[in-house]
């Protein structure tokens, strides 16, 4: 599920929580479970315009979930990547990554999870994106390899698990245990652990799935492709020990540690890239 250790939780949601909470932990259970499949809403950078502008959109109808997600068809090539955001993120967020990509003859599927960017929606969860990322496949594929930021990796790793469709994969700042992103937004709501364990219960009985059965630290153990980690050392968002936890999970599993970049700027530092398409194309 999405990372939400990052996002400044509004006084008033958090009130409302605690308030909800002294009557039933149940209630609060539910009004908890309901903000975490709520992605927040950002205002798209004016850096990503370019690659908005450029790129073919179009909106694809997956009636599974009876959702449109928004596809960035970017570049043409036979050797296709698919690019993967994070939670609250946008497809054009790896618009450095998708640019180097078509400077080295590969093209470029972006996708708007659910309940992001210009896709449909205002509640989505990691079924649903699981979901999405096999009907691209179908609808693209095949593809080559598939780079995944955060929870955009723990999707791609989860859905590489059921079936493997990809020659190569990227995971870049992913965090191994689902368990531990619910139990930090729970604390970060200053909610008491209790409520995060009701959470879990209901998330069972509601999708039937043990959230930690999808977690990538387990996804990783039945991944065979080549996959290279790639974590900081000063990600404030998701500790670079995850990193070290998944790739001894991985058979064939590569380790890419850098240095003050933290979470985000990662995604545009000229080096990182560089060495992505360097694993990429080799």
């Amino acid at each position: 599920m999405p990372n939400k250790n990052t996002f400044e939780v509004p006084s008033s949601i958090v009130r409302t929580g605690q308030l909800l909470q002294l009557f039933s932990t149940k209630l609060a259970a539910k009004f908890v479970n309901k903000l975490f499949v709520t992605p927040p809403q950002f205002k798209i950078p004016e850096r990503e315009e370019m690659m908005r502008k450029s790129a073919k959109n179009i909106l694809v109808d997956i009636q599974s979930i009876q959702k449109e997600v928004n596809i960035y068809e970017y570049g043409f090539s036979k050797t296709k990547i698919l690019l993967v955001h994070g939670w609250a993120g946008r497809g054009t967020q790896l618009y450095e990554i998708a640019d180097k990509l078509l400077e080295n003859g590969m093209m470029v599927i972006s996708v708007d999870l659910p309940a992001h960017g210009l896709s449909a929606g205002k509640t989505t969860n990691l079924l649903e994106c699981i979901t999405t990322l096999e009907h691209l496949n179908e609808k693209y594929g095949p593809f080559e390899a598939a780079i995944g930021h955060s929870f955009g990796g723990i999707t791609l790793l989860a859905s590489l698990a059921k079936h493997s469709f990809l020659k190569k994969l990227v995971v870049i700042g992913i965090e191994g245990s689902n368990n531990k992103i619910l139990d930090l937004f729970v604390k970060k709501l200053n909610l008491k652990p209790k409520v995060a364990k009701l959470m879990k219960k209901q998330i069972k009985s509601k999708f039937n799935v043990d959230l930690e059965s999808l977690a990538a630290l387990e996804s990783a153990k039945k991944i065979i492709i080549p996959t290279l980690v790639v974590h900081d050392t000063q990600d404030n968002d998701v500790d670079v020990s995850s990193a070290y936890k998944i790739r001894q999970n991985l058979t064939n599993g590569r380790l890419l540690i850098t240095n003050g970049l933290g979470h985000r700027k990662i995604l545009r530092d000229h080096d990182t890239i560089f060495r992505i398409i360097d694993f990429l194309k080799k």
